[in-house]
C-alpha cells in the first residue's frame, strides 16, 4: 500500500504544475519571484537532505517539488511579480541563512529543519501577496500540494519526526494560501 500513496502523491505533485503553468499563461496566476527562487533552492536542498538520511517516503515529494519549482520559477521571471522590494530581500537573505546553517552543521536532520524554516521565509513573500492581491494565485495548485503531502503522509510506516515533518509543513502551508485565496470569495457571499 506504501507504493501506491507514494505513486499517487508523486502523480499528483507532477499535475500540479501543469495546472499552475496554465493559470500563468491565462493571467489568472502571477507567481512571485523571490519566492519561486527560494523555493527552487530550498526544495533542491530538502531533497538532498532527505537523500542523505536515506528517506524513503517524503523522498518522492521533495524530489518532484524541486522539478515543480524548477519549472514554474522559469515562468515567475517573464509572467511573475516582485522580487526586490525590502520584505523579498529580507525573506531571501534569511533562507540563504538557513542555507549556510545546514552546511554549518552538516547533519542531514537538522538541515531538513532549516530547510523547511527557509522554506516558510521564501513563501513569506507570496502569503503577503496572497492576502493583498487573492486574485494572483488559484487555489487549485495549492490543494494540489495538500492533496500530495496527504498521500505521502498515509506511505508511512514509522512515524517519527524525520519522516513526517515535511509533508506536515508542505500542507499546512498550501492550506495557508488557499484558505487566503477563497476568503475574497466566501467574504463576497456572506455579503
Amino acid at each position: 500500500m506504501q507504493h501506491i500513496f507514494i505513486l499517487i502523491s508523486s502523480t499528483i505533485a507532477l499535475i500540479s504544475p501543469i495546472v499552475y503553468s496554465i493559470a500563468i499563461f491565462k493571467g489568472k496566476a502571477k507567481p512571485h519571484r523571490t519566492t519561486r527562487l527560494v523555493l527552487l533552492i530550498i526544495t533542491s536542498l530538502t531533497t538532498a537532505s532527505l537523500f542523505a538520511q536515506h528517506n524513503t517516503v517524503a523522498i518522492y515529494l521533495a524530489a518532484v517539488l524541486t522539478l515543480q519549482s524548477i519549472a514554474i520559477f522559469i515562468l515567475s521571471i517573464k509572467y511573475g511579480m516582485g522580487g526586490w522590494g525590502k520584505t523579498d530581500v529580507l525573506c531571501l537573505l534569511l533562507a540563504l541563512l538557513g542555507i549556510l546553517l545546514w552546511k554549518i552543521t552538516d547533519n542531514p536532520r537538522i538541515a531538513l529543519y532549516f530547510a523547511i524554516g527557509a522554506d516558510f521565509t521564501g513563501v513569506i513573500p507570496t502569503i503577503l501577496k496572497t492576502y493583498r492581491l487573492p486574485h494572483t494565485e488559484v487555489w487549485t495548485y495549492y490543494m494540489l500540494g495538500i492533496f500530495a503531502a496527504l498521500f505521502s503522509l498515509m506511505a508511512i510506516k514509522v512515524w517519527v519526526v524525520d519522516q513526517y515533518a515535511y509533508p506536515v509543513y508542505i500542507m499546512l502551508i498550501n492550506l495557508i494560501i488557499v484558505l487566503l485565496v477563497i476568503r475574497p470569495q466566501s467574504q463576497a457571499k456572506s455579503l
